[in-house]
């Protein structure tokens, strides 16, 4: 028999057809982040509507804020909808996200402990219209359970963010983007993108890891009154222990910076 050679020249590729060494176009929607530099990276030009976003941190309360508030309060903003974040590592800072322009009764926050609850709260998120965003921390989700969450994002054109562990960066993910976000000693963050539609990203982008105007409000907070304890008011979900709380305005920055900073790491 006799043998034939074809060759391809990849410097050609017909309309619509996409080259993996090039940066693809989103397929769907997307949300910009709010950070110029990151959107010229990320396929569409911003976050994916309708997919998953994956944030990998080497620890829940690693900061992760600054990546994405702008995004999450344009989205308040336009859409006069609440985020919601499942399962948070800690009671949400309410100064430090206002100081980022994303107001405390914007927020819903549903305090679950069990793996279990989290996915079902974050499923009844997704489904629901009148909701921003979803933001859940979800580090003991396997890969069937994150593709459910894909499927619901998808179905219902949300803009969903999952926190996982920095130990499952190996593992294989549904989820459309992935970033790990890497705090430096310097207190920047290194943002990773380790899954895109394009080709890998030779180095980190550089991001502030604490907004100015945070910074602003946690200096002037070393002669603020006591705190003001925030009221809350909480209200079952009706699935394995998840309860939906809406904070109140009513909460100051204590007078020790240091809990200060602590609590802020989280909530900036």
């Amino acid at each position: 028999m006799r043998r034939s050679t074809v060759l391809v020249d990849l410097s050609y590729a017909p309309e619509g057809v996409w080259r993996g060494d090039e940066l693809g176009e989103a397929g769907a929607a997307t949300y910009p982040s709010g950070h110029p530099g990151l959107d010229a990276e990320l396929p569409g030009g911003g976050w994916p509507l309708g997919a998953m976003t994956e944030l990998l941190q080497p620890d829940a309360e690693a900061p992760l804020w600054p990546v994405l508030l702008p995004s999450l309060a344009r989205a308040v903003a336009e859409r006069a909808q609440p985020v919601v974040l499942i399962g948070p590592p800690h009671e949400p800072f309410g100064p430090a996200l206002a100081a980022g322009g994303l107001p405390l009764e914007s927020l819903l926050w549903v305090r679950a402990d069990a793996a279990p609850a989290r996915l079902w709260a974050c499923e009844q998120a997704l489904r629901c219209a009148e909701v921003a965003a979803v933001l859940a921390w979800l580090p003991q989700a396997r890969l069937g359970e994150l593709r459910r969450l894909q499927l619901a994002a998808a179905r219902h054109g949300a803009l969903l963010f999952v926190c996982r562990p920095d130990a499952v960066a190996p593992s294989a993910s549904p989820a459309r983007l992935r970033l790990r976000l890497q705090p430096r000693p310097d207190g920047q963050l290194d943002v990773h993108l380790l899954k895109r539609r394009g080709p890998p990203l030779a180095h980190p982008l550089p991001m502030p890891g604490r907004g100015t105007r945070l910074g602003g409000l946690l200096d002037a907070t070393r002669s603020a009154r006591p705190v003001v304890p925030a009221s809350t008011r909480t209200q079952p979900m009706g699935e394995g222990g998840a309860t939906v709380v809406r904070l109140d305005l009513r909460r100051a920055l204590r007078q020790d910076p240091a809990h200060a900073l602590a609590r802020a790491s989280v909530a900036a």
